[in-house]
């Protein structure tokens, strides 16, 4: 939600997130909640699962020209931060960006053998591939299969 004063209060659950990108630069990132790796909080109308109570809740300013990126695991498990920021600066039509990191996203997560930041993360929590793949000179790679949502928005003045 945003307030008159460029002020953008976030509420998050899970492993969607937000990233704010000025002039090209990430300036403030949601991390993901999760009870252990690959294990993400989720809302749910069951008792045993999380509730809005859960969400981590943050303040930022924003500024005119900030940019928002808002995304599901499926963008964020599959394209690296360097990514997101080289489409965002290069089209200005909020849409295309938002299009072409939904692209981009699933693209990685259906390519074998891209070091997709899930697959570096996988690996530095000690998940990896079978000793005898190691032997081979293997290692776990890929991307993450999984739904993507991508919205972009762009700070304006009223």
């Amino acid at each position: 939600m945003l307030e008159e004063v460029g002020i953008l209060k976030i509420g998050n659950v899970g492993d969607c997130g937000l990233k704010l990108l000025r002039e090209g630069q990430i300036i403030f990132a949601t991390t993901p909640q999760e009870h252990y790796f690959d294990c993400p909080y989720q809302l749910s109308s069951e008792g045993s699962a999380q509730t809005f109570l859960d969400a981590s809740f943050s303040i930022v300013e924003v500024q005119k020209g900030d940019v928002i990126v808002m995304g599901s695991d499926g963008l964020f498990d599959n394209v690296f931060d360097h990514e997101i920021i080289s489409i965002v600066t290069k089209h200005t039509d909020v849409a295309i960006s938002s299009r072409l990191l939904a692209e981009v996203a699933s693209s990685h997560s259906r390519d074998t053998e891209f070091e997709s930041p899930y697959a570096l993360e996988a690996r530095a929590k000690g998940f990896d591939v079978p000793l005898w793949k190691k032997v081979l000179g293997k290692k776990l790679t890929g991307g993450k299969l999984d739904d993507v949502t991508v919205i972009v928005a762009k700070v304006v003045s009223s």
